[in-house]
């Protein structure tokens, strides 16, 4: 029992524990994540070695070893153009268990001896001289069939699981969950940035590609809104209940018809500029909203990463390679066209997430402790961690409290860091609500209450679920 300790704060560690216990157990609600739904279309799906399950498609992971001056290809991160990488996964893993000291103290280190420990039973200290006796424990429960991502699902407790899909993504693989009669629930999330971040590159292939899956003729303006409405709805019909949207600014604009038209065409023709590309996106937004308000999707905005900050690796691997950095960011001014066009909507919920903790208390916290459309998604990224989570609680709860806010996500790739990432913040959640108690600000059946809205009903809440 002293190990459900391990997080909470001496002082008040049995009112942590008492409030601990009774939600350790509760499902899992994943609202938002990128896991892949391959993984759960097939139920005789294996993740290969452990390298293929922990290592490559983790960024969290990568990144720390690349900062080092560790290659991505020696870690087997696949070339965008093919070129060789390195094959040979026990060494791999070897390399990785070598470096393990550079994640001493980081979530990343407490999640994956986690996910060891709790997931496929080993025990052992990750460190090199352990390497190969690691790798073969986690390669033997790979071959088991309590090991497949389904039935890893059924023993996370999974009620929901949210995957991040392109509009142009057919979601063949949400169909085949759906045709095998397995009753998880995964639902996919509709994530327009390709079709409309018309800087990005390849943008013009992507409106062809909206084209041939919504079978809407892309032209114009106008018949780009109606393939984007149409395929929201198709989302909707597979089971989505949100979209999520990443911008580098909350810069919101809406933008008359002739000049959202010409813009358009601008882009269209390869005429467009910055400024066009920062205007398009914040109206963009607003037309966002405007559409959740009819089909009543669940609107996410994601604000403050700049992407793929490291051109060579962007060139050489691809996007989401571990290379977002924080900006500052602003939301009063930025947000506003959006909110005072939809924000006394009820109707509407709009999720925000920062990467700029600076905005917590200053902008974050007022503004969702007054408009109705809006919620405070949890800490993100970078923050995604023990000190983020007592951060964020400490900026937010005072102005917000905890009902505007949307609970926990745990925003992952990495499927069997899970339920590590969960049970982090509901043991953090828990250590705060203990403090309150015990400081006198609320009393323990307020605190069992809040500590269930923010372990499971908060999210199941926001996102319709």
């Amino acid at each position: 029992m002293s190990d459900l300790y391990r997080y909470f704060a001496p002082e008040h560690k049995t009112l942590a524990f008492e409030l601990y216990a009774p939600v350790s157990a509760l499902p899992l609600i994943c609202p938002h994540g990128h896991v892949d739904p391959r993984l759960l279309a097939d139920p005789d799906y294996q993740f290969g070695s452990p390298v293929d399950l922990l290592i490559i498609p983790d960024h969290y992971i990568f990144r720390m070893l690349y900062s080092q001056g560790i290659r991505l290809e020696a870690l087997g991160i696949p070339r965008a153009d093919g070129g060789a990488i390195a094959t040979d996964h026990r060494k791999i893993w070897q390399l990785v268990c070598d470096h393990w000291h550079l994640f001493r103290g980081t979530p990343t280190g407490v999640w994956l001896r986690d996910e060891l420990r709790d997931v496929f039973g080993v025990e052992a200290k990750i460190n090199g001289a352990n390497a190969q006796t690691i790798y073969d424990a986690v390669s033997a429960k790979l071959e088991q069939p309590e090991f497949r991502p389904r039935a890893l699902f059924q023993r996370f407790k999974i009620e929901v699981l949210a995957t991040t899909d392109a509009p142009t993504d057919s979601l063949q693989y949400h169909q085949a969950i759906r045709d095998s009669g397995w009753t998880g629930r995964v639902i996919p999330t509709f994530r327009p940035d390709a079709v409309v971040n018309i800087g990005t590159p390849g943008w013009r292939k992507t409106i062809d590609a909206l084209t041939e899956m919504s079978g809407v003729t892309v032209t114009d303006y106008k018949s780009y809104i109606t393939a984007l409405e149409k395929r929201r709805w198709f989302f909707k019909s597979m089971g989505a209940t949100a979209t999520d949207h990443a911008a580098v600014s909350a810069y919101t604009e809406i933008l008359s018809d002739g000049a959202a038209h010409a813009l358009f065409d601008r882009a269209l023709k390869g005429t467009a500029d910055e400024r066009d590309a920062m205007r398009f996106t914040g109206h963009m937004l607003c037309e966002m909203a405007r559409m959740s308000l009819e089909d009543g999707l669940v609107m996410q905005l994601h604000v403050g990463s700049r992407r793929d900050h490291n051109p060579a690796l962007y060139e050489g691997f691809g996007a989401n390679m571990g290379a977002d950095i924080p900006t500052a960011t602003e939301w009063t001014y930025a947000l506003k066209p959006l909110l005072d066009r939809f924000g006394n909507d009820p109707r509407l919920t709009v999720v925000l997430f920062t990467l700029d903790e600076t905005t917590y208390s200053r902008e974050l916290a007022p503004l969702a402790g007054h408009y109705p459309i809006l919620r405070l998604g949890p800490p993100w990224w970078f923050f995604d961690s023990f000190n983020g989570m007592r951060r964020y609680f400490d900026n937010v709860i005072e102005t917000a409290g905890i009902y505007n806010t949307a609970g926990f996500n745990d925003d992952t790739r990495a499927y069997p860091s899970i339920p590590a990432r969960h049970d982090l913040w509901r043991r953090h959640a828990a250590d705060w609500l203990a403090g309150m108690v015990s400081r006198g600000f609320i009393d323990m059946d307020d605190a069992r209450d809040m500590m269930t809205a923010l372990a499971y009903g908060l999210a199941k809440q926001t996102y319709k679920l």
